[in-house]
């Protein structure tokens, strides 16, 4: 038996970059500090990749700093560096599932404070998660 589950809690490092294909699939990557127990020690930094429905909801709700749960798979992209031909590579997780975890004084300080989208205002059960 094998098992790639990864379940992260921290905030985005940066806004996410969002993607559009002809297709019609979405992808959004970006960066999220997780602190260790130590509040002396550095945050761990890892890239996400989100895909489809959720992507869309990254794109729409999540801004630097928000407070995020994710879970996902662990994988490895590996690609050829255009200026040297070195082989390069970087662990990436894979979401499958995320929460949008902030607090409403979070959402109020990040804009999303009632009104801010006018009428087109998603209820709980309208967000795809």
């Amino acid at each position: 038996m094998s098992v790639n589950s990864v379940t992260l809690v921290g905030r985005a490092g940066r806004d996410p970059e969002v993607r559009y294909f002809e297709s019609g699939s979405v992808v959004a990557n970006l960066t999220m500090a997780v602190n260790r127990r130590n509040r002396d020690d550095e945050p761990d930094w890892f890239n996400l990749e989100i895909w489809g429905k959720q992507a869309q909801v990254a794109a729409d709700y999540v801004k630097k700093g928000s407070l995020i749960g994710i879970a996902g798979s662990f994988k490895l992209d590996t690609w050829n560096d255009r200026h040297s031909g070195d082989l390069r590579s970087k662990p990436v997780i894979r979401v499958d599932r995320l929460e949008l975890l902030g607090s409403k004084r979070d959402a109020e300080v990040s804009g999303f404070q009632k009104g801010t989208f006018g009428a087109n205002n998603p209820t709980n059960e309208e967000v795809p998660f």
